[in-house]
């Protein structure tokens, strides 16, 4: 099969294209720079520039392209770039693929569990409604934008992520060294909830939806969201280090991070994958034990 996929540098996009490639499968990166190989593609999400041509053969398509959450302090200016990138690169793309010949017969497309806004302790599926706050409109937009591709008799995939599970980048590749030296501590309440996944289970639930007959919202996180609290001792655990007694106020995280850490850090999501469950997916990292042991090996 050959599939295009979009954001494939980032953390979970190059897990994705490394096992779709060693299955077989032709994988067609879009970038936003001159093309340096034959299954390299040029894109300009934010100018909307995308040659349909240049997709041509394309069976498949997954799209996780989209300016980082947590990597920058969320200014005004930047919660526009956010925002902007992804409803404008999802636009550009679905264009593309409506003006195809022949368009794909499926697109995943990115969005995460940021729609549900803060469920406390309240368990989520993908029936919920969107919550409130920026995460959750930025989701919300993401998922709106996919949506006319269906005008092509694509079936649309609207993937929302949890905390992905890596040592080489995201949350825990960020937090690693303040574990490794002992200074882990529970953030906030530590009652927030956290949804995550680990990189294989997340590479397996995208490949799984890409032929299982499952349209619309769909949950990548573990069965078992877990909490601040529990994920920080599980931490230290697995690194053999212990963690702090007392937690880091919500004050003094305001004012190092600003705004992310009331939305992305401070709140939190209990959401389950009730889709991928009742479809009969296997998860080979179901509780957070494996899944760091995996991380961390």
């Amino acid at each position: 099969m050959k599939i295009a996929v979009t954001g494939a540098s980032g953390l979970i996009g190059t897990a994705l294209t490394a096992s779709l490639r060693q299955s077989g499968h032709e994988v067609l990166s879009l970038v936003r720079r001159p093309p340096t190989s034959p299954g390299q593609v040029q894109w300009d999400p934010a100018g909307g520039v995308l040659d349909p041509a240049d997709l041509a053969g394309v069976e498949a398509i997954v799209h996780l392209a989209g300016a980082g959450i947590g990597d920058h302090r969320w200014t005004d200016s930047y919660k526009r770039t956010v925002i902007e990138s992804r409803r404008m690169g999802t636009s550009t793309l679905v264009r593309a693929l409506n003006a195809m010949d022949k368009p794909p017969s499926v697109l995943l497309s990115g969005s995460a569990v940021g729609y549900y806004g803060d469920t406390r302790d309240r368990i989520v599926d993908e029936t919920a409604p969107r919550g409130a706050g920026f995460l959750a409109d930025v989701c919300g937009a993401w998922e709106e934008a996919a949506q006319p591709a269906r005008q092509s008799g694509m079936r649309v995939v609207t993937m929302r992520t949890g905390v992905v599970l890596s040592k080489r980048g995201g949350m825990l590749g960020q937090i690693l060294p303040i574990f490794r030296i002992g200074m882990g501590a529970p953030l906030g309440s530590g009652e927030q909830y956290l949804s995550w996944i680990s990189v294989p289970d997340w590479v397996s639930a995208a490949r799984f939806l890409l032929g299982a007959d499952i349209d619309g919202a769909v949950n990548l996180t573990a069965p078992e969201p877990v909490t601040n609290k529990t994920f920080t001792k599980e931490v230290a655990a697995a690194l053999k280090r212990p963690s702090m007694p007392l937690a880091v106020p919500g004050f003094v995280l305001k004012t190092a991070v600003g705004g992310f850490a009331e939305e992305g850090i401070l709140m939190g999501q209990r959401a389950v994958p009730a889709r991928l469950t009742a479809a009969g997916h296997h998860f080979s990292h179901p509780t957070i034990k494996e899944a760091l042991a995996d991380a961390l090996r």
